[in-house]
């Protein structure tokens, strides 16, 4: 078989699992992923990685990045964590996973199992919480229906919102039985 007639026919499969996947998990609505992080992202190699990832997202859920204000100006360590926390706080819908070093560590296929039993569960939002430099208050370590980590490595913030973009789209690609995930 040709390239052409394999990739086409990879399409058609893709499409049918994708089909398969939300009317037997999920029903009618399409699942809603929001990651809501302190401040934007300034270089256009994660702007366009983010884009990527985000165009794949979306045969599989409705994918937001949803930005709060980063607080630079405050001097104080407190008052900023505590204004932070509470945009975040106020932008959060749905299950919420708070991204933090101190979270459970989690794989790839155990976020493809988290997002299956949000899914499963009725749960119609997820919002991933990725918090300011100076991490997040304990109001919202709380609030957070979850807590996990990628591991005790620090990431540049917006360099982690490429990575946990990749995993989300990972996760779902091993839901669906599809080989990005090997």
């Amino acid at each position: 078989m040709s390239n052409n007639l394999l990739r086409v026919r990879q399409k058609i499969v893709d499409t049918i699992v994708y089909a398969s996947y939300n009317r037997n998990i999920r029903g009618r609505s399409m699942l809603k992923i929001n990651i809501v992080a302190v401040g934007s992202i300034k270089e256009k190699f994660f702007t366009d990685a983010i884009n990527e990832y985000k165009k794949r997202l979306s045969r599989f859920c409705k994918f937001n990045i949803i930005e709060v204000e980063e607080r630079a100006q405050e001097k104080s360590v407190e008052t900023k964590i505590k204004l932070e926390s509470q945009a975040l706080i106020n932008a959060l819908k749905g299950y919420v996973v708070l991204l933090d070093r101190e979270g459970k560590e989690i794989s790839s296929e155990g976020l493809s199992a988290l997002l299956n039993d949000c899914a499963t569960q009725n749960y119609s939002e997820i919002s991933f919480i990725i918090g300011g430099s100076n991490g997040v208050s304990d109001e919202l370590k709380k609030l957070a229906n979850k807590s996990i980590s990628f591991g005790k490595v620090t990431y540049p913030h917006q360099l982690f919102r490429v990575v946990l973009t990749e995993q989300i789209y990972r996760a779902l690609t091993i839901l669906n039985n599809m080989p990005y995930h090997k």
